[in-house]
């Protein structure tokens, strides 16, 4: 029964933190952190262990692929040098540099080294989280780093694992090869995963069928990459970018509805009972930590916390102006961010899954276990509680100018469109053999539409007065669907139709209204 106690308390608590973060204007994931190491202290919660594989092969190819679907592939090509530089040797400098510190404080170096590298990647949905608000070039750089750095400290994680509890032998030849199998068979392994996603759903032609191949798609790619020893997540970044370029060409509207609806809903949930986990598991930590004291714990995990955050800050304030001294290309000097941008995304390296269940893959026996556990555990609560506490202020404080280059180029989409569609409508009209009062009503709507976008007004302006008339149509219409849907319903208590036809005229009813309100699914 505790599996179905389980599903049921994380479900409570995932709602309701929600709830309580947006009325209080807290970062959820603090509120489900703090819940779940409360939630540690009921007895029958003390029996729930979190394996490792649970968040690599359940979590993490969820997570991940829905993060690199609404990824922009134009901005990491835009940045794809910080990119790697962030994903590849940040990641070695963060696990050196905890291994220093670790080891300083009494750790061996084996061990010290494991723990490094479980702490080195940032993690892409907790990024997501707290990073949403900035200027898009913040943004774009931070997920584009946290997809990416997990291929690189897991392969720093299996050599240290390796030689510390397997007594292998280091060899530079050994770890290149397994860099060049992590990256290259990950990306492989996506790339075949998308081509055969795209074969398939080019064969099928009903939204349920479309939307289970969704699902199916990140996990595939991850076993994949995982049978050649490759990169799973890396398998996930990749086969999630391509079918995001694919995806808009090749899916129908009413696949992309229900896929999207889905993704938003499942993401939220996993997420939610992710941070709930990882806060039973840090109280879990705290219980089982035998091999030192909890002072000598607690030491480790605030100086490793402040080490973890110190080597992100120096690298970020110093390789800017190495690359600056070495390319001095016009091109170049418009990505340059200034020292205000910088500090924010020194903030935003938050630790989450990944660490966790890196830490928690440690083997059995291994010396100094679970005190890397317990370190893991109390870093990635500081990160998600006093990063993520401090980022609001520090980004007040930074004032980053607004970054109004979508909205451009969203102005200069919707009026592209609306003209191309303007100069088609007698083509189209004539292959339809439309009536010709419709084509005349459809030209002096789109006329007038057209009349507005060429103004440069915006829409979005609620005074405008385009926009109240609008709103007022909106309104008038969503009111008469409300009377519409009593009236069927009123229909069928009066059993004059069936519950089919209630649903069919509801669900008919429901997309019209979701069309009118622009209501998200989950903002």
């Amino acid at each position: 029964m505790l599996g179905l106690e389980l599903v049921v308390i994380l479900g409570i608590t995932v709602l309701t933190c929600s709830v309580a973060a947006r009325r209080l204007r807290v970062a959820a994931p603090v509120l489900l952190l703090g819940t779940g190491a409360a939630l540690g202290f009921i007895p029958l919660l003390r029996e729930v262990e979190l394996p490792s594989e649970v968040m690599l092969l359940l979590f993490l190819p969820a997570l991940l692929y829905w993060e690199s679907l609404t990824t922009s592939l134009r901005e990491i090509r835009r940045y794809v040098r910080v990119v790697i530089l962030t994903s590849t040797l940040l990641v070695v400098a963060t696990a050196a540099g905890v291994a220093v510190v670790a080891h300083a404080l009494g750790m061996e170096w084996g061990p010290a080294w494991v723990l490094g590298a479980a702490l080195a990647p940032t993690d892409a949905t907790v990024v997501a989280v707290f990073a949403r608000g900035l200027p898009a070039r913040s943004m774009t750089l931070l997920r584009a780093e946290s997809l990416i750095n997990d291929g690189t400290a897991l392969v720093i994680f299996g050599v240290a694992v390796s030689i510390t509890a397997q007594g292998e032998t280091f060899s530079l030849g050994n770890v290149s090869w397994l860099f060049v199998l992590s990256f290259g068979g990950g990306a492989l392994a996506g790339v075949i995963t998308s081509w055969l996603a795209v074969q398939v759903r080019k064969r099928l032609d009903s939204p349920v069928y479309e939307s289970a191949l969704s699902v199916l798609t990140p996990f595939v790619a991850f076993l994949l990459a995982e049978v050649v020893h490759a990169s799973g997540v890396l398998a996930v970044v990749v086969c999630g970018l391509i079918l995001s370029q694919v995806g808009p060409r090749l899916v129908q509207a009413d696949t992309r509805r229900q896929s999207e609806a889905f993704w938003g809903l499942s993401t939220f949930l996993l997420n939610g009972s992710l941070f709930v986990l990882v806060g039973l598991q840090a109280n879990t930590a705290v219980r089982e930590l035998s091999s030192t004291g909890v002072v000598r714990g607690l030491a480790l995990v605030g100086l490793i916390s402040v080490a973890v955050v110190a080597v992100r800050a120096v690298w970020l304030f110093t390789t800017p102006y190495l690359i600056r001294a070495i390319d001095r290309r016009p091109r170049q000097r418009a990505l340059r961010a200034g020292p205000r941008s910088r500090l924010v995304n020194a903030l935003c390296g938050f630790r989450g899954a990944v660490s966790m269940a890196a830490a928690l893959a440690v083997p059995e026996g291994m010396p100094g276990r679970d005190l890397i556990i317990f370190v893991a555990a109390g870093v990635i609560v500081v990160t998600l509680v006093v990063q993520g506490l401090l980022l609001p202020p520090v980004v007040r404080w930074a004032n980053l100018p607004p970054d109004t280059r979508f909205d451009e180029e969203r102005a200069m989409a919707i009026l592209t469109s609306a003209e191309a569609a303007f100069e088609a409508m007698p083509k189209v009209a004539a292959q339809l053999g439309t009536d010709p009062l419709i084509i005349e009503r459809t030209r002096r709507e789109y006329e007038k539409r057209l009349k507005v976008l060429r103004r440069g007004d915006t829409e979005d302006d609620e005074d405008h007065p385009y926009r109240r008339l609008e709103n007022d149509y909106q309104a008038l219409r969503l009111a008469l669907i409300t009377h519409k849907r009593q009236t069927i319903v009123r229909l069928r208590d009066e059993r004059r139709i069936d519950d089919t036809v209630l649903r069919t005229i509801q669900a008919q009813l429901d997309i019209e209204e979701i069309r009118l309100s622009r209501r998200e699914a989950l903002e």
